[in-house]
C-alpha cells in the first residue's frame, strides 16, 4: 500500500464561519458515491457501506450510482453531520484515518471491487501520497557520479514539467528545451474556439496537484495554461527552460556515452550534450495540413487551428472549416456564435456523448466542498471506477453478432448516442448523416454539452453542413465535388496532427549509425513499454508509441518518468555508462501489443482516423488495462534491459 504523505490541512476557515444551511446546501451537489467513501473512511460507518447500487448510462460511461433514493439521502444527512460536528470541534487538520481501510473505501466510492494486483495503482491515484512516483534514492549517490550524470528534456508541457520536478528533486541535473516562448505544450499552442478537455480536469491533473482549484469539471484551454503555469512557478522550473529553442537532431556517441543534441534557438545553432534525454514532445503536436487542389491559390487567411491568430475578428466572415473530427466538433459551436456564416466540411461523422454541464463552471457548491470536506479532491480525482466499462465497451466479444457494434456494451453505448441525435434532430435524414459508419469508440469519440453541441450549431440558419467531397479550392473559396462553389472569406484547417509519426521531425540517430526512422519503417513506431528503442540507450519517450489508453495520460507520463529515472539511479548507483532494452524485450512486448489491439474495436476497418496506421496496425492505442500498464512500469525489469553493456 501506498505510504500517506499528504499533509494534513490547516484549520479551514471558511467552514468555521458556514451556518448550518450552507452545509446542507452543499453537500445537495456532491456526487452521493463520493460522500460513500470519504464517510466510511473517515468514520467507518457500515451503514453507507451497505447500500444497493446500479449502474446507468451517464455521458460516455457507465456509471455507478445509489439505487435508492433513500440512501442518497441518507449519504446527504451523513454529510452534511459529519461537517457540522467537524466545524464545531474546531475545523482542524484531520487524518485520512485507518489505511488498511483505504481500499475498501475507494471500491465503495467507485462502486465495484477492484483485484487485489490492481488495488495500488487506485490507491496511488487518489493523490494522498504526492510523491508516490518520485524517486526515493536506494542509498546516497555519489556527488561527482550524480552532478556528471545530466539529462535533457525535449517539451515543457504536462510530460517535461512533471519531468523537471522529479528529477529536480532528485538532484540530477536537467535543461529543458521548449520551441515555444510558455509553457503547456498543446494548451499553449491550441488556442481555438470551444478547445477544453475532453477528460475531467481532476483526472488531467498531477497528484501534486489534487488540490489545485479548477472551476470546470472540463476546463478550457485558458484553465489549463493556468495550471501549467502554476506548475512551472510553484515548483520554480521556469528558469531551466530554454524557450523559443527547437531540436533538430539527436545522436548517440558511443564512445562518451553522451547525446548530442543540436538545436536551434534564438542565438542560433548549437550542440548541446547529455547522458540521456527525456522526449516530452506529445504526439499531437505537428499540424497535418491536407494537399488540396488549389489551396495556395485562395486569396483570403487560412490556418490550421493549433496555429489560431491572437485577437482575431472573425463577426464580418465567411468561414470554412475544413476537418470534422474531436476539434471540428469543439470548436464549430463556439465558432457559429462568433462568424457571419460557417461552412462545414464533414467527410465523416463522428460518435458524440452528451455530458451535462462539461461546457459550465462547477457550481459554487462543488468549489466548497473542495476546500472545506476532508479529502473531497482525493476522492473525487480516484473514485471513478476501475474503468471496466471501457473494456467492456472496446473489446470485441467474437459471439456478439451485430454490424454495428462489438459488444452488447458497445451496442448500449451506440443506442444512447442514437437516442441523442434523435433528441437533437427531427429530420431522419439528418440523423442519418450525422450517424458514423463505424462503431462507437473505433474512432475517438467526443464529448459535447447536450445544451448545445454541434448538433445544435448545424441546425442555424448561419451554418451550413457540406458532405459531399472538396474537388478544390480556389481563389475565392471552395468547390466541392457536386460542382457547387463555396465562397468564403477564411478557411480553418481542423484536420488534426501527423499523430502516428513520433517524435516528427526531429532525426534521431542511436548505436551503429541507426535511425530510428529506420527502426520504424517495416510496421511503423515501436516502443517497449511506450518509451525505450533497442539501440537507443538513455532515451525515454513520454506519450510515446501505443500509450494513448489504459492510463490516464498524466499517469502515464507520472509512470514512465519514475520508471526511467530509476534507471537512471542504476546507472548513477552502479557507475554504469547506459541502459537499453533487449531486442527480444521489445519484440515480446510490441507482439502483446499487437495482438491485443487486434481484439479491440478500433481495429474495424471502417473507422478511418489516427487510431490506426498506413502499416495495418495501431502504433497509437494501448490496448492494455490499466493496472497491467501500470504494473509494467513500476518497476524495471532487469532481465529486460541491457546495463553497462553494448545492446543486445
Amino acid at each position: 500500500m501506498a505510504t500517506i504523505e499528504k499533509a494534513a490541512a490547516p484549520v479551514r476557515p471558511e467552514l468555521l464561519d458556514a451556518s448550518d444551511e450552507t452545509i446542507e446546501d452543499a453537500v445537495q451537489f456532491a456526487n452521493p458515491m463520493v460522500l460513500r467513501g470519504i464517510l466510511y473512511q473517515l468514520t467507518g460507518d457500515t451503514e453507507v457501506k451497505d447500500i444497493e447500487v446500479t449502474r446507468i448510462m451517464a455521458g460516455f460511461a457507465e456509471a455507478v450510482v445509489p439505487a435508492h433514493e433513500d440512501d442518497v439521502a441518507m449519504l446527504r444527512r451523513k454529510a452534511a453531520d459529519f461537517l457540522k460536528s467537524y466545524r464545531d470541534s474546531g475545523a482542524g487538520p484531520i487524518d485520512v484515518g485507518p489505511r488498511d481501510r483505504l481500499a475498501t473505501s475507494l471500491c465503495l466510492a467507485g462502486g465495484e471491487p477492484i483485484p487485489d494486483e490492481s488495488i495500488g495503482l487506485y490507491l496511488e491515484e487518489l493523490a494522498l501520497d504526492h510523491t508516490v512516483r518520485s524517486l526515493k534514492w536506494q542509498s546516497p549517490p555519489d556527488p561527482e557520479q550524480l552532478q556528471d550524470f545530466s539529462v535533457t528534456i525535449i517539451g515543457a508541457g504536462m510530460g517535461g514539467l512533471n519531468a523537471a520536478i522529479q528529477l529536480k528533486q532528485a538532484g540530477i541535473p536537467y535543461t529543458i528545451v521548449e520551441k515555444n516562448d510558455g509553457v503547456g505544450g498543446t494548451w499553449y499552442e491550441n488556442r481555438y474556439p470551444g478547445a477544453r478537455v475532453d477528460t475531467p480536469s481532476r483526472s488531467y491533473t498531477n497528484l501534486f496537484g489534487v488540490d489545485f482549484g479548477y472551476p470546470n469539471p472540463f476546463c478550457d484551454w485558458t484553465e489549463n495554461v493556468k495550471y501549467f503555469d502554476w506548475v512551472a512557478d510553484s515548483f520554480d522550473i521556469r528558469d531551466d527552460i530554454e524557450f523559443g529553442t527547437e531540436v533538430l537532431s539527436l545522436n548517440w556517441d558511443e564512445a562518451s556515452g553522451l547525446w548530442e543534441i543540436h538545436m536551434k534557438g534564438p542565438d542560433g545553432e548549437r550542440v548541446h550534450r547529455s547522458r540521456a534525454v527525456i522526449t516530452a514532445v506529445g504526439f499531437l503536436n505537428r499540424p497535418n495540413l491536407p494537399e488540396i487542389e488549389g489551396a495556395g491559390e485562395f486569396e483570403g487567411p487560412s490556418w490550421h487551428t493549433s496555429r489560431w491568430p491572437q485577437d482575431i475578428d472573425l463577426s464580418d466572415k465567411r468561414v470554412a472549416v475544413i476537418g470534422t473530427g474531436a476539434t471540428g466538433y469543439q470548436m464549430i459551436p463556439d465558432l457559429a456564435l462568433e462568424a457571419k456564416h460557417v461552412t462545414v466540411f464533414q467527410r465523416t461523422a463522428q460518435w458524440v456523448f452528451p455530458i451535462p454541464g462539461y461546457r459550465s463552471p462547477f457550481p459554487p457548491q462543488i468549489s466548497w466542498l473542495d476546500r472545506n470536506l476532508p479529502f473531497h479532491t482525493n476522492f473525487m480525482r480516484g473514485g471513478m471506477g476501475t474503468g471496466s466499462w471501457f473494456i467492456d465497451m472496446t473489446t470485441s466479444d467474437p459471439q456478439f453478432d451485430d454490424p454495428y457494434a462489438c459488444s452488447e456494451s458497445n451496442k448500449r453505448a451506440r443506442d444512447a448516442c442514437i437516442e441523442f441525435l434523435e433528441s437533437k434532430f427531427d429530420n431522419p435524414n439528418l440523423v442519418a448523416t450525422m450517424t458514423p459508419p463505424h462503431p462507437v469508440w473505433s474512432a475517438r469519440a467526443i464529448m459535447v454539452d447536450p445544451e448545445y453541441s454541434i448538433m445544435d450549431a448545424i441546425q442555424r440558419d448561419d451554418v451550413q453542413l457540406v458532405t459531399d467531397g472538396i474537388k478544390r479550392i480556389n481563389r475565392n473559396g471552395i468547390e466541392t465535388e457536386d460542382g457547387v462553389q463555396h465562397d468564403v472569406d477564411v478557411i480553418v484547417y481542423a484536420t488534426g496532427f501527423h499523430a502516428t509519426e513520433y517524435l516528427f521531425p526531429m532525426s534521431i540517430t542511436g548505436r551503429d549509425g541507426v535511425k530510428l526512422e529506420e527502426m520504424w519503417a517495416d510496421g511503423g513506431a515501436r516502443a517497449y513499454l511506450g518509451c525505450m528503442v533497442p539501440g537507443f540507450p538513455n532515451f525515454w519517450s513520454l506519450y510515446g508509441p501505443n500509450t494513448n489508453g489504459a492510463l490516464q495520460v498524466v499517469s502515464f507520463h507520472e509512470l514512465v518518468t519514475f520508471y526511467a529515472m530509476q534507471c537512471m539511479e542504476r546507472l548513477i548507483l552502479d557507475g554504469e555508462k547506459a541502459v537499453d532494452v533487449k531486442e527480444e524485450a521489445y519484440w515480446r512486448y510490441n507482439r502483446h501489443i499487437d495482438e491485443q489491439n487486434d481484439r479491440k474495436v478500433w481495429s474495424d476497418p471502417r473507422a478511418k482516423n489516427y487510431y490506426w496506421s498506413k502499416h495495418g496496425r495501431s502504433v497509437v492505442q494501448n490496448p492494455l488495462t490499466g493496472p497491467e500498464m501500470w504494473r509494467y512500469l513500476r518497476k524495471p525489469d532487469y532481465e529486460d534491459l541491457d546495463v553497462g553493456g553494448s545492446g543486445g
